[in-house]
């Protein structure tokens, strides 16, 4: 608050006293009282009121000012009531309950809407959980019946698992720090494990797969790199030419971490699109020319990888190729943000 918005905000009040000064005056004089008189009694009354005003000003100036100070090193704004003085003034305590009443709406809200979005997660993992089975089921009768069209069903139950996995990582990737064991991962076992895991697309596709030095050991979570992997991987089958595809991938060990990259040789992306791929719901030109993208899987990967605390970086060049690349700190821990 400056003291040029606090007089505007005062202009009534002061034309107020300055219009009946200025009848009581023309009054005295008219009646014979002398201009001496007049100027001591405009000094009796707009002294104390000026000093009033003045006093007035600083309090409200010191008050709002540290609610600006107060507001602005506040992660949270709505906390404001929680942290702040309860003022003197009697426009200060108006303004202090009504914030007030505020934050406990505010809170109730947020309460009702994080239960829903508690129980919708818990659905969905339920359900989940449920639907594994008629899958099991499903598995069991095609191996039972193995033939052309039952392992071509097979693939579409594999591509089933895995949007049904996407949704499982996808409802719990604002809780990771809840769903997380931090142990030792050898990242040439954990390669292979994704690489045999899509072993039949590699096959069906003529993809080959180079592991260039593979090594090193990390400390993560192994489930959760386990879907990120293989979500780079999967993205890299998808893309790729359908035959002489190749797909190398590689760690390189630095001072201060170990950068494990999956390069592959297939459409690649376009420049407009590359810093958008990590984008919610982003599929760009080459999700319109394959049609199997939802956009959904790089930008849970690099959500999950933030939270790991891990890097994740993506280069590429339209026809030439895309490499992504997952940066492990070398530290015990990876500690969750």
């Amino acid at each position: 608050m400056t003291l040029k918005e606090y007089v505007k905000d005062r202009t009534v009040f002061l034309l107020t006293n300055f219009i009946l000064f200025i009848i009581v005056g023309g009054i005295m004089l008219l009646v014979g009282i002398n201009s001496q008189t007049v100027l001591l009694i405009f000094c009796i009354w707009f002294c104390p009121l000026i000093l009033y005003m003045w006093i007035e000003y600083f309090k409200q100036k010191v008050f709002y000012d540290e609610l600006t100070s107060i507001t602005e090193n506040l992660d949270q704004k709505y906390l404001l009531p929680e942290v702040m003085k309860e003022p003197e003034t009697v426009e200060g305590k108006a303004l202090y309950e009504v914030l007030r009443q505020a934050n406990k709406d505010m809170h109730e809200h947020v309460k009702s809407y994080r239960d829903r979005e508690n129980e919708y997660r818990e659905y969905i993992e339920t359900w989940i959980h449920e639907i594994k089975t008629p899958i099991a089921s499903t598995r069991l009768i095609i191996e039972n019946n193995q033939n052309d069209v039952t392992r071509n069903i097979q693939e579409e139950i594999k591509k089933i698992e895995e949007y049904i996995e996407q949704v499982l990582y996808y409802s719990r990737s604002n809780n990771v720090s809840k769903d997380y064991l931090i142990k030792e991962v050898p990242l040439v076992d954990l390669v292979r494990k994704v690489i045999k895991r899509n072993s039949r697309d590699f096959i069906s596709k003529g993809i080959s797969v180079n592991l260039e030095k593979v090594e090193g050991t990390v400390f993560s979570d192994a489930k959760w790199l386990e879907f990120i992997l293989n979500q780079l991987i999967g993205n890299a089958i998808k893309y790729i030419r359908e035959r002489n595809g190749k797909v190398i991938i590689h760690t390189v060990r630095n001072e201060h971490n170990i950068v494990l990259t999956i390069q592959d040789n297939g459409i690649g992306i376009t420049e407009k699109d590359i810093h958008r791929v990590f984008e919610k719901g982003f599929t760009g030109e080459n999700g319109r020319q394959v049609g199997k993208s939802t956009g959904i899987g790089l930008y849970l990967c690099k959500k999950l990888a933030d939270q790991l605390g891990l890097g994740l970086t993506i280069t590429s060049k339209a026809g030439e190729g895309t490499k992504v690349s997952i940066i492990f700190p070398l530290t015990n821990v990876n500690f969750m943000q």
